[in-house]
């Protein structure tokens, strides 16, 4: 990414052109949009020519809510007090906690690749702000991330999801799910700017994903689990992204589990934002 200056030559020379940082320069905020959404269209073309990187979205919502409904839906129902139709709206909010986390990975492993690609070096001839890049790949993952969602709840009023309080609440657990799913973006495009293999940023990965997955609310009530563990459960910001989708859509108190979702995801985009981005300047 670069324009052109004239630089100061000896008498009697030709200026010879000087290549300039394009994030040196003054980038205005429509240019810095028409930025975003070149690369948006790139992004959105790149899966229209490879449709099987939508697998994951396609196929993670189905075999998820099939795999946890029928096996853990007649024993947890039970403990809730219903049967695998009780379960089916305890999970099914929880999974949208899940779906994001999951899908927010491949961000991180897509800007490995990028870089191992070449095709940042692209990029870095262009007149384009760095930042722009990281923002365009984000709105991508969230329309994703939309689309898991949306077969998600397909799948639940499929097996007997009722939305026992309104569309509108609905909504608010959607976009709450998406916009902690965005923060933990950041994160994964960290790490994939720090690992060397797009191998190693899934390990990573899941090395975080699962204890933080599983010691949560998203798939048994807490109250099931050793005192120790309720106790990371408590602070998981998962299970209050669980708790909250699940108020949402179920009724109940919700105040308290969206506040404290929504200063995550603005706690968690403060710290690694601007670390994603002076990582990414500095190694493109």
């Amino acid at each position: 990414m670069s324009t052109t200056t004239l630089p100061t030559s000896a008498p009697g020379r030709t200026p010879v052109p000087s290549p300039v940082r394009a994030d040196e320069g003054r980038i205005g905020l429509r240019a810095n949009l028409r930025h975003i959404g070149a690369l948006v269209r790139r992004n959105a073309l790149q899966i229209k020519q490879d449709p099987e990187s939508m697998f994951d979205v396609l196929l993670m919502p189905v075999i998820f809510t099939l795999l946890f409904v029928y096996v853990f839906g007649g024993s947890v129902g039970a403990s809730l007090g219903g049967s695998r139709d009780a379960y089916v709206n305890y999970v099914i909010p929880g999974l949208m906690a899940m779906m994001g986390m999951n899908i927010a990975m491949a961000v991180g492993t897509g800007m490995n690749d990028d870089f191992r690609k070449g095709v940042m070096d692209r990029f870095r001839t262009m007149p384009i702000a760095r930042s722009s890049v990281l923002i365009a790949k984000i709105v991508v993952e969230i329309g994703r991330m939309l689309v898991a969602t949306a077969i998600l709840l397909g799948m639940g009023f499929l097996l007997g999801l009722e939305i026992k309080t309104s569309v509108l609440e609905l909504a608010g657990a959607v976009g709450l799910s998406l916009a902690f799913g965005a923060s933990l973006m950041w994160i994964f495009i960290l790490l994939g700017l720090t690992m060397k293999t797009a191998q190693a940023v899934q390990g990573v990965a899941m090395l975080v994903l699962m204890p933080l997955q599983f010691g949560s609310s998203i798939f048994a009530p807490p109250s099931t689990m050793p005192g120790w563990l309720q106790t990371f459960t408590d602070y998981n910001p998962l299970s209050n992204l669980a708790d909250a989708a699940r108020g949402l859509i179920n009724g109940g108190p919700v105040a308290h589990s969206v506040w404290v979702t929504l200063a995550w995801a603005a706690g968690i985009t403060v710290v690694t934002a601007p670390l994603a981005v002076a990582k990414f300047r500095k190694k493109s």
